[in-house]
């Protein structure tokens, strides 16, 4: 079993992906749009055609997938849960990808600092409302 996030967007998935794989390196291994798909009908808007209707993120062994909502649908909210980055004895590393997410309009709700535990954390929203923990393991005293 595995299990996995699914990210759901309100129309801006795939300028979200592509800041995902600027921030955590990685890359969009698979994308489907809206248009040629079974949804592609009458009451698709025209401008959601070219929205992404499933998409799978990769970066160094990790996934997620995305797609932006239907239309009708509520409006997605990222709340009730965060996307957890681990990475470990590398805090150059996970300082760049905190500080990455956070750009461009992030909001820093926890700086990236030493913890108790004897690693460093950190919390962030990223620009799309996406929460996000990074945690670096065993680098409390560096």
């Amino acid at each position: 079993m595995q299990i996995e996030t699914y990210l759901f967007f309100g129309g801006n998935c795939e300028p979200a992906l592509k800041f995902y794989e600027k921030c955590l390196g990685g890359r969009v291994v698979d994308m489907h749009r809206y248009a040629g798909s079974p949804m592609d009908n009458a009451d698709l808007p025209a401008a959601w055609k070219d929205k992404v209707m499933h998409a799978t993120f990769e970066s160094e062994g990790a996934r997620f997938m995305a797609s932006d909502a239907m239309p009708g649908q509520p409006t997605p909210t990222h709340t009730g849960f965060s996307m957890s980055v681990n990475i470990p004895r590398d805090k150059a590393r996970a300082e760049q990808v905190f500080n990455a997410l956070a750009s461009d309009g992030g909001q820093v709700t926890m700086p990236f600092s030493p913890t108790f535990w004897g690693a460093h954390f950190g919390m962030l929203m990223d620009k799309y409302g996406v929460p996000w923990m990074v945690n670096c393991d065993g680098t409390a005293s560096t």
